[in-house]
């Protein structure tokens, strides 16, 4: 019987014919956690007694949600972080080199990798064809021993892609799309693989934006096969050894197959306090907005930079309302300088923020005030979400958001651009 993506990667790794359902113990490529929950991660791996890291090369601590670090207590855990990296030889990305997911991407993913971190969002890499997923603190700490990790294999919906997306209509409508219509919890724990004739029209980075937000949905992996679009990718990062075609075998069998048709796709926001509360852009523009936040792990790629920048030039933001960029990576920000994007953004009044969460995590770099608005390009729109249970987060496309920064409010992108 024909296997998804998720049961190919899981047997290869296994050396086992796996089915959905089956428990098994894989092997893990990369483990990661971050500087909200590594401090965790680390104390549970220093209490299991073990004597060192299974695979301290790919093994990754990173220091990006709360970086620079807006308090002592939250420096205290970065320094806790950098000593157990030198002590026990790990790999340490610090302040400013980039949000993990990011640098997932750019510098380590590969095709048929599995890789575990302890962030929900660890997704992201199934846009180069990963199985990425997130988990607890405690599985990750005993992954960091012992190289390994179990599973339950996840059934998989297929997500048929069909047509090719309209003028400012993008990756992010696609998974907000997908979201509204089958709910926050409409795929827990399932594979959402992507597919279809509509893919060759979607590059790598955003697979990756909808990866990114396949948990949204409660799914254990957002993955997309391995084509010519990833070897563009990886060879644009000096990695085109680490390239393979990884794909589901042509007779796979899935749970169940969702068709999106791509031309008929319509901006799309997901209004507070859910990702799932979604509605096309006609029915909530008008909304006034007083900060517009585009980057982070989601939407913080130089196709997002290119993308403001070209709705912004020459144009201002509207004076009652904030816009924040957060680029994704130290290599997205030289590479937007390089090509004009950062001056754009400046000169229509936009902040730049260090590469890294800012504001998305709701810790520092746009904590919103009570009563305010915010329309982001990050992947939650949770109460609270950004710092103060009293604001109202909005998330959108980086097009949608550009546009309305100039407006104050939000604002269909094909009616300013």
């Amino acid at each position: 019987m024909g296997k998804t993506l998720a049961e190919k990667i899981l047997s290869e790794k296994t050396k086992q014919d796996v089915k959905p359902g089956d428990i098994v113990v894989s092997p893990v490529d990369w483990a990661l956690v971050q500087d909200t929950t590594g401090p965790l991660t680390v104390r549970e791996f220093l209490g299991l007694g073990l004597p060192k890291l299974a695979n301290p090369a790919h093994t990754i601590l990173f220091i990006d949600h709360a970086a620079p670090s807006p308090q002592k207590q939250l420096s205290c855990d970065h320094t806790f972080l950098r000593k157990f990296a030198r002590d026990y030889g790990a790999v340490l990305s610090d302040v400013g080199e980039g949000v993990c997911h990011q640098i997932m991407a750019e510098k380590y993913a590969r095709p048929g990798d599995v890789i575990v971190g302890a962030d929900s969002h660890t997704v992201t890499a199934g846009g180069l064809g990963a199985f990425a997923t997130g988990m607890g603190s405690s599985d990750v700490a005993a992954a960091f021993g012992l190289g390994k990790t179990w599973f339950r294999v996840p059934e998989t919906f297929f997500i048929r892609l069909t047509g090719r997306l309209q003028k400012y209509v993008t990756a992010k409508d696609i998974i907000l799309h997908l979201i509204g219509s089958i709910g926050a919890d409409g795929a827990t724990y399932k594979a959402l693989e992507f597919g279809g004739e509509g893919l060759s029209s979607l590059p790598v980075p955003d697979r990756l934006t909808i990866a990114n937000m396949a948990v949204e949905a409660g799914a254990k992996v957002g993955i997309f096969p391995s084509d010519d679009a990833t070897l563009e990718y990886l060879t644009s990062q000096g990695r085109a050894a680490d390239h393979r075609y990884v794909a589901a075998d042509a007779d796979a069998r899935y749970e169940r197959t969702i068709e999106i048709d791509l031309n008929k796709l319509q901006p799309t926001i997901a209004k507070p306090h859910t990702v799932d509360n979604t509605a096309t852009i006609s029915e909530v523009k008008g909304t006034k907005v007083d900060q517009v936040f585009i980057g982070t792990c989601t939407n913080g790629r130089l196709e997002d930079l290119k993308l403001a920048a070209d709705i912004l030039r020459g144009k201002r933001r509207n004076p009652a309302t904030r816009l924040l960029v957060a680029p994704a990576s130290p290599q997205i920000v030289l590479a937007g300088m390089r090509m004009g994007y950062i001056q754009d953004l400046v000169q229509a009044g936009a902040t730049i923020l260090p590469p890294g969460c800012a504001g998305c995590l709701g810790v520092h770099q746009g904590v919103l005030g009570d009563g305010e608005t915010c329309l982001s390009t990050a992947n939650r729109n949770f109460l609270g979400r950004m710092g103060n249970p009293e604001g109202l987060i909005f998330l959108s496309s980086t097009a949608t958001a550009a546009a309305s920064a100039i407006t104050g409010v939000i604002t269909d992108p094909r009616e300013v651009a």
